[in-house]
């Protein structure tokens, strides 16, 4: 059984055949979806190990090294953040800003970028949980699944005090907007993010795993935006989203990925 094979098909004239006998780079686009401030938010870029030696046997010169690292992409983390999780005398969790006047984001964005997670919704309830929006979205017209993971190949100075909440789940119907989401494991120490620093992995799934990936800018055409707007927020009246793939597929246009051109942001200017 393959690895889409429970999903029906949702382009025409595409089975199960034609999908398995695609060759050459998968094409998979991203953008970054988010109502102000979008700027801030970098290009994903290919994860490259850092090599200091010529020798031919190093390490960084495996091919085994370099095939797993080629298929892995790192968001850049957008902003720097030095957070604290600190509790009051009832028992309640909150978010203390240790960067304080220093800090390079104002106290009203920052309450609106970082959310503390309801405790009712935490996996421990001694691990506090928060999230912060990554408006980041990937769209392909063939079955992709996305692993957004933490950034385990990345070495940190100051190691996060827990655990980044990874997740799954198959681009090609369903180009939702990410969300960093972190366990809080150790709350005697301090969060630090550091922009342009790692933020998070994206590793991507697909029929054949001899293909490489090629990700390119893609546009939010309004096909794309109509098609995100019937997904955008229905954890709020479902629990098992994935429960939503089959109708996703019955409504998904034939295509979805339009890459951005110089063509094109031209004439929008």
């Amino acid at each position: 059984m393959g690895l889409f094979s429970s999903l029906k098909c949702p382009f025409s004239g595409m089975g199960k055949q034609a999908v398995a006998n695609r060759t050459g780079a998968v094409k998979i686009g991203w953008l970054v979806d988010s109502p102000s401030a979008g700027l801030i938010y970098q290009a994903p870029r290919r994860l490259k190990g850092e090599v200091k030696t010529k020798h031919a046997k190093s390490a960084a010169r495996c091919p085994a090294v370099i095939d797993l690292e080629a298929r892995y992409f790192e968001i850049p983390c957008p902003f720097d953040l030095h957070l604290k999780m600190v509790c009051n005398a009832e028992g309640n969790w909150g978010i203390r800003n240790l960067a304080g006047p220093e800090s390079a984001i104002r106290s009203a964005t920052l309450k609106k970028q970082v959310h503390m997670v309801s405790p009712s919704e935490w996996r421990d309830p001694a691990r506090p949980m928060i999230q912060i929006s990554a408006p980041y979205r990937f769209v392909t017209d063939e079955p992709v699944y996305i692993t957004q993971c933490e950034p385990f190949m990345d070495y940190r100075t100051h190691a996060w005090p827990g655990l980044l909440f990874g997740g799954r789940f198959p681009v090609h119907l369903w180009p939702r907007s990410l969300m960093w989401a972190f366990e809080w494991h150790d709350t005697e120490k301090p969060l630090r993010l550091r922009r342009g620093d790692p933020w998070f992995y994206a590793c991507f799934d697909y029929d054949n795993p001899g293909r490489k990936v090629r990700l390119v800018e893609a546009e939010m055409t309004p096909v794309l935006r109509d098609y995100t707007r019937q997904m955008d927020g229905v954890t709020n009246y479902v629990n098992q989203t994935y429960s939503l793939f089959e109708r996703a597929a019955q409504v998904r246009p034939k295509t979805l990925l339009t890459e951005r051109t110089e063509r094109y942001m031209e004439a929008a200017e």
